[in-house]
């Protein structure tokens, strides 16, 4: 009987179904491209994978609490174009041009979260028109054209992007940072009062007040946290690719947010979870690699649609079958 229940925890944890795709996937794609597990493959995936990543930590908190910010992408891409225009034109330091940029992000966060809990204004018109402003002043600053990352030289740019090798594997810092950032947040949110507080936020945020929990807090916090982080992927990007675009991170909001309800987090809030969102990370990328390894004659995009109808099916009858006790 205790066997039982314990198979029932954890088929009806929303990690479950993602973290079995995600094996088929992986075994699928690995007899139909024999490459797909490669060294040079692998390190390629991992490099690539942190950067968008970092940003959907953030937007798994913030749509646990019940909210989401579409504005990501465009501060991804918004961030770096400040920081090198300031150090590039600006005669500013690189430290210097880092911490203002980064200080934007969470005037923009700020922003948001005020219009959001003070004026009432749903999340996705907040944070639509703030992507359509952050993006214009981007793309006012450099006239459309990318931002070159010209001579700098900083003891940071290692600890950001800074590069070394495991074995035959090479390693880009920004995968230790989304792994941090992952275990930090995934504490936060399940072993702390601060993640009840916002799981609460999420549930029922009138039940959350009457409890006591600063319900327009939480949310404010939780947008300056989301922007700061899609402001750091966007500066490590342009740092490792030495350019900064201003129509960088242009469709990263729908493919984030894909990604966290892929893992498991439920749209409408009260239910989240980190892990899950490191394997909708995972699952969304492999699909990415894959297909383009195998060379599939089908759009990408009809990849993520399906799996994300198929998955929102799973989690709602994994939750049907969990409540109903089968």
């Amino acid at each position: 009987m205790q066997k039982s229940t314990l198979q029932q925890r954890l088929i009806a944890r929303p990690e479950f179904g993602p973290f079995v795709l995600l094996i088929i996937l992986i075994i699928f794609f690995a007899w139909r491209s024999p490459p797909f597990l490669s060294q040079a493959n692998i390190s390629n995936f991992f490099n690539f994978l942190p950067e968008i990543g970092i940003i959907t930590l953030g937007m798994t908190l913030l749509m646990t609490a019940g909210e989401f910010d579409l504005s990501v992408g465009a501060v991804f891409g918004f961030t770096p174009i400040v920081m090198w225009t300031l150090f590039n034109k600006g005669g500013v330091p690189f430290e210097g041009a880092l911490i203002i940029a980064m200080l934007l992000s969470v005037v923009v966060g700020a922003a948001n979260g005020w219009f959001v809990t003070r004026l009432r204004v749903p999340s996705f018109l907040v944070t639509l028109g703030m992507q359509l402003l952050v993006r214009g002043i981007a793309l006012n600053i450099t006239n459309g054209f990318p931002q070159g990352a010209w001579n700098a030289a900083s003891p940071i740019i290692s600890i950001i992007v800074g590069q070394f090798n495991i074995g035959g594997f090479r390693i880009y810092m920004t995968l230790i940072w989304f792994i941090l950032f992952a275990v930090i947040l995934g504490y936060v949110l399940t072993q702390t009062r601060t993640g009840n507080w916002i799981q609460a936020t999420g549930g029922n945020s009138g039940a959350a007040m009457a409890r006591g929990v600063r319900v327009g807090r939480i949310k404010v916090q939780l947008f300056i946290l989301t922007s700061v982080l899609a402001a750091f992927a966007g500066i490590a990007s342009s740092i490792r690719v030495s350019a900064a675009n201003p129509n960088s991170g242009t469709g990263y909001e729908l493919e984030v947010i894909a990604m966290v309800v892929i893992g498991g987090t439920a749209l409408a809030g009260g239910r989240g979870t980190i892990i899950g969102t490191v394997i909708g990370v995972l699952i969304l990328r492999v699909m990415q690699n894959a297909v383009i390894g195998i060379g599939v004659g089908l759009s990408y995009n009809i990849f993520i649609g399906g799996i994300i109808l198929g998955m929102m099916a799973l989690h709602s009858a994994l939750e049907r079958r969990h409540h109903s006790g089968v």
